[in-house]
């Protein structure tokens, strides 16, 4: 039974969280084109954990061997070819699949790269990233998300864009046809399922701006449901292509949700995904282990069920910062300045490490004690929308009063 309460809970979950928010009519949908993922890795992922020149005398001195990656061992690091010469730059020995991705050069990576701001605050630092800002005085003068903005400027203000976390992301502010579902396993009906849609549809018939975001939530919410239903009602399972399969982890959920709105093709052009955990102050050599595998392994699988569509995805994994280069005492990294971006796109000079090296002396560090920021991230963005994006008109709504720098991820 749907009782007033269970139905006043729901109606006011649609019209006003901030969690939920209206999705497209399906008649706006847009013709297939460039797809956009991003991935957040909140917490500051320690980039010199994840891939570091395990060679360069001032990472061996500063950090013990547990907190470090090692040529040899019992789980030596990988090695990457692409990197700076004369430095042996490796990657976390749980990260197999990324490294074939690598290999395979469909992915690149971008090092020293993150805020030109130097904050060490999580929240400063992921609200100027998903902002696209680079100081807390322009979030009075700028509205919306970074991924908002690009939407709107290359005709995507009415296109639906999906989240796969519980709610609406920062780099999605102001957009108004966002919809989040962390987890599409069991599909997306409303609580009280027919019942309570068709109480709600009569319930929002009217002209009001709320009315209106009521009816539009439902469209959505039936829109990808819809899709996943077989005709007796239930979900049907999902199949990954090419043997792929995604673990039930944080960021395998999420993929799979990802690549299951993918394949519905019903005009979704931008993905926001978050991962958490990697504020690693301490124990952080399991944790870290734990988490990087996390990583490799999901990106592997939706590489690999996503083969037939990786012409036109773009896919960035970014974190708000990385971690100091000297390990504290509880065996575990404080945070840091610069970290590591991730990047898989169409056309891309993959299985190569860009960006300026800083180097690790102290004289080269950022503060004496943290990896330089020597990419803005929002360069590496930018050059994503001139490039297999093909928004290049776009580059200036998504990062106002900034001036991009050559990234190289392009021949």
């Amino acid at each position: 039974m749907l009782t007033r309460r269970h139905l006043f809970a729901v109606s006011s979950a649609l019209a006003v969280a901030p969690t939920v928010r209206a999705f497209a009519d399906p008649a706006a949908a847009a013709a297939p084109g460039p797809i956009l993922v991003t991935i957040f890795l909140r917490g500051g992922m320690d980039s010199l954990g994840v891939v570091a020149p395990v060679d360069d005398h001032n990472y061996v001195a500063d950090r013990p061997p547990e907190m470090r990656l090692l040529a040899d061992g019992d789980k030596p690091a990988l090695r990457l070819d692409g990197g700076q010469a004369g430095l042996d730059f490796r990657l976390h020995p749980e990260m197999g699949a990324l490294r074939d991705l690598y290999q395979a050069r469909r992915i690149a990576l971008v090092h020293a790269s993150g805020l030109a701001n130097g904050t060490r605050s999580h929240f400063e630092a992921q609200e100027l990233i998903e902002r696209g800002l680079s100081g807390s005085d322009e979030t009075a003068h700028t509205s919306g998300g970074w991924m908002a903005r690009w939407l709107a400027a290359s005709g995507g203000a009415d296109a639906p864009a999906f989240a796969a976390i519980p709610g609406v992301p920062e780099e999605l502010a102001a957009h108004a046809d966002t919809i989040c579902a962390a987890d599409l396993r069991y599909g997306m009906n409303l609580p009280g399922g027919k019942q309570a849609a068709t109480v709600l549809k009569h319930l929002y018939a009217g002209n009001s701006p709320v009315d209106h975001a009521g009816r539009r939530t439902l469209q959505g919410i039936a829109l990808i449901d819809g899709e996943m239903r077989q005709p007796g009602g239930k979900v049907a399972p999902y199949h990954p292509a090419g043997g792929a399969s995604y673990e039930d982890t944080e960021i395998g959920r999420a993929l799979l949700a990802v690549a299951r709105v993918i394949r519905m093709d019903v005009g979704i052009r931008a993905f926001a995904v978050d991962m958490g955990g990697w504020d690693t102050h301490e124990n952080q050599p399991g944790r870290l282990a734990n988490l990087a595998g996390q990583l490799s392994r999901a990106l592997g699988a939706f590489h690999t069920d996503l083969h037939d569509h990786l012409d036109r995805i773009v896919l960035v994994a970014m974190s708000e910062f990385g971690r100091r280069l000297r390990s504290n005492k509880s065996n575990g990294t404080d945070h840091g300045h610069a970290g590591v971006t991730i990047v898989s796109a169409p056309r891309i000079v993959g299985g190569r490490i860009h960006g300026s090296w800083p180097g690790l002396s102290s004289e080269q560090l950022d503060n004496a004690v943290d990896l330089a920021m020597t990419t803005d991230i929002r360069s590496i963005l930018a050059e994503l929308m001139v490039g297999s994006l093909a928004t290049p008109g776009a580059v200036g709504a998504a990062f106002p009063r900034f001036t991009p720098r050559k990234v190289g991820l392009f021949a």
